[in-house]
């Protein structure tokens, strides 16, 4: 697995031979200047919410690239009401599988509506699973969460991206129980350092994580892994 970040909590994976874009925004963000939006063709878009700051640029990047949409239903009915032909309906708790990768919405612990007040549905999270592929939880945007050891009972989660910036989700201490309750020791930070509610000191959240035996990976956005 390949892994892109295009900053906040838009992650690009290669997996299981597609490219899976998450949660899309990036021309709005400044700290994101220096990535081409129309540059980007994934094969599958995924939101795990309406938030403005995980759609702003979903709906450009579905209809040039006709990539195939994943998302709670009420965003669905929105990316179709937009002109996207190509979208997946789902719904909490359910399983689909799209071609080898089985893709699991699992529930997320957080608002949702669009950027022009249209309720959203439930925020979500995912899970992506691929005979060839390590096992993938995006948790979008989320508090802690009990549920989150049934997610791990599941499924087995060998890398979960986390977010870890506070005061809108979970923060570095809350992520750190996360990735206890999904028994994983691999994550991957998102939602941090974009606006200023939710700047954090890398280097000491590297090393809590550490303390509790996770390793815990931040990007440079841009970077590729």
């Amino acid at each position: 697995m390949k892994t892109t970040y295009y900053g906040h909590a838009c992650f690009e994976l290669e997996y299981g031979g597609k490219s899976m874009l998450f949660d899309p925004f990036i021309r709005p963000n400044p700290l994101a200047a220096s990535i081409d939006v129309s540059s980007l063709s994934p094969d599958f878009l995924f939101l795990s919410h309406g938030h403005e700051d995980h759609v702003a640029d979903a709906v450009e990047i579905a209809l040039q690239s006709q990539a195939q949409c994943v998302s709670i239903y009420e965003i669905h009915a929105w990316l179709t009401s937009q002109g996207v032909s190509n979208s997946h309906p789902m719904n909490v708790g359910g399983m689909w599988s799209f071609g080898d990768v089985n893709v699991n919405m699992v529930p997320a612990l957080h608002s949702s509506s669009l950027p022009n007040g249209q309720y959203a549905g439930l925020a979500t999270g995912f899970v992506l699973s691929h005979p060839a592929e390590p096992a993938v939880y995006y948790a979008g945007d989320t508090a802690l969460f009990g549920d989150m050891a049934l997610i791990g009972q599941r499924q087995a989660i060998d890398i979960a991206l986390l977010p870890i910036g506070g005061n809108f989700t979970m923060d570095v201490r809350d992520a750190i129980e996360a990735a206890k309750l999904l028994q994983t020791t691999r994550v991957i930070g998102m939602h941090f350092d974009t606006f200023g509610y939710i700047r954090i000191d890398q280097h000491a959240a590297v090393a809590q994580f550490a303390q509790a035996g996770i390793n815990l990976e931040l990007f440079a956005i841009g970077e590729t892994r």
